[in-house]
């Protein structure tokens, strides 16, 4: 069930997975690199559109992952 609790975790759980992916060796990514590095780790649909929902600009990890969680999608 989309938007269930487990759900949701489950898609935190997967991009956390991808920020460490993307952000290997990588100090910042602007919003267009983490959209261009989602599409090709073929992220799940809502996980891409949180993805893709990134206020434009350039994200340290931290900083991706807590404006990917606090995304209302």
């Amino acid at each position: 069930m989309e938007g269930s609790p487990e759900s949701v975790t489950d898609e935190i759980r997967e991009l956390d997975a991808f920020l460490d992916d993307a952000y290997d060796g990588q100090e910042r990514l602007s919003s267009a690199d983490l959209q261009r590095r989602a599409i090709a780790a073929d992220l799940p649909a809502l996980a891409l559109t949180r993805v893709d929902a990134l206020p434009e600009g350039e994200y340290a990890q931290d900083e991706a992952a807590e404006a990917l969680r606090a995304l209302e999608i």
